[in-house]
């Protein structure tokens, strides 16, 4: 039995907590996928923290449960593209 791809996708930069902004699977997820490599946006890897973070209806702030793993994710990301957090915020009009 073929296994079917999941992808959820956070945004982060004018919120409190990472926000659910798309999530799908098999063709959708390979979709948000793409639009996210598209857009210049990092893609982490980590079926145990989709899984988690599929539970979250959309436009839903991820439970402080995660933070933690998320905030891994997201360090990362930043280092990835020489930013800090709050970087985000002086770059948008």
């Amino acid at each position: 039995m073929k296994r079917s791809r999941e992808a959820v996708a956070l945004e982060y930069g004018q919120n409190s907590a990472p926000v659910v902004v798309a999530k799908g699977q098999d063709a959708l997820a390979l979709r948000i996928i793409a639009e996210a490599k598209r857009q210049g946006v990092y893609v982490a890897e980590d079926p145990g923290l989709v899984a988690m973070l599929g539970r979250l209806e959309l436009d839903q702030e991820i439970p402080p449960s995660l933070y933690k793993t998320v905030a891994v994710i997201l360090a990362w990301a930043y280092w990835l593209k020489g930013m800090q957090p709050g970087d985000e915020r002086a770059r948008e009009p």
